[in-house]
């Protein structure tokens, strides 16, 4: 069997931190591949941005945006274990003034959070549920991207995910496919 490699952060102020992971099937973290892609596609979006990583699981997507130079993150997930990486990651990168960690639902979240604006809202929520197609309506009718924010939707189910969002009031302005996993980037409709 093939020994997964550690999760670390791939580049910026904190390169080379070992991350902890939650043991178990709990979370799923992102692939190395997507994530290089990922953070390929989004460098000249970073810098001071503002992030929100709904679905945060160990925090490793939300922490290497702040590495590459993000603003401020909030990282949310609804497990008190996966929090408890969240935490114990933060401190390993040194970002605990430059991050907020919320212990609730994404529901719950979205509206505590639904007066700010981000630029960057990274979803990978559990892959069969549809917590994501309903995490972004709540994010459009909030008004809760800034001008030129983008969500990015990581799924299994490409063809379901595209036909839900096509519904919805935002732009599919790129698609990415790794395999089975796919990173839709979504921003506002031009009015």
């Amino acid at each position: 069997m093939k020994k997964e490699k550690a999760l670390r952060i791939i580049s910026g102020k904190a390169r080379g931190t070992k991350l902890n992971t939650l043991d178990g099937i709990e979370t799923r973290p992102t692939l190395d591949r997507v994530k290089e892609s990922l953070f390929n596609i989004l460098q000249n979006r970073i810098y001071a941005s503002k992030i929100l990583d709904l679905f945060a699981g160990s925090g490793a997507i939300g922490l290497e945006l702040l590495s590459r130079g993000a603003k401020e993150a909030i990282l949310c997930d609804n497990s008190y274990k996966a929090v408890q990486i969240i935490k114990e990651n933060v401190i390993k990168t040194h970002f605990e003034d430059k991050t907020k960690i919320i212990n609730n639902d994404y529901k719950n979240t979205l509206d505590m959070l639904k007066n700010e604006k981000f630029d960057i809202i990274f979803l990978d929520p559990p892959y069969e549920s549809q917590f994501d197609i309903q995490a972004i309506k709540i994010i459009i009718d909030n008004d809760m991207l800034s001008k030129e924010g983008i969500i990015i939707l990581e799924t299994d189910n490409e063809k379901e995910k595209k036909e839900m969002l096509d519904k919805l009031d935002i732009n599919v302005y790129d698609l990415r496919s790794y395999g089975r996993v796919s990173l839709f980037f979504l921003n506002r409709k031009e009015k």
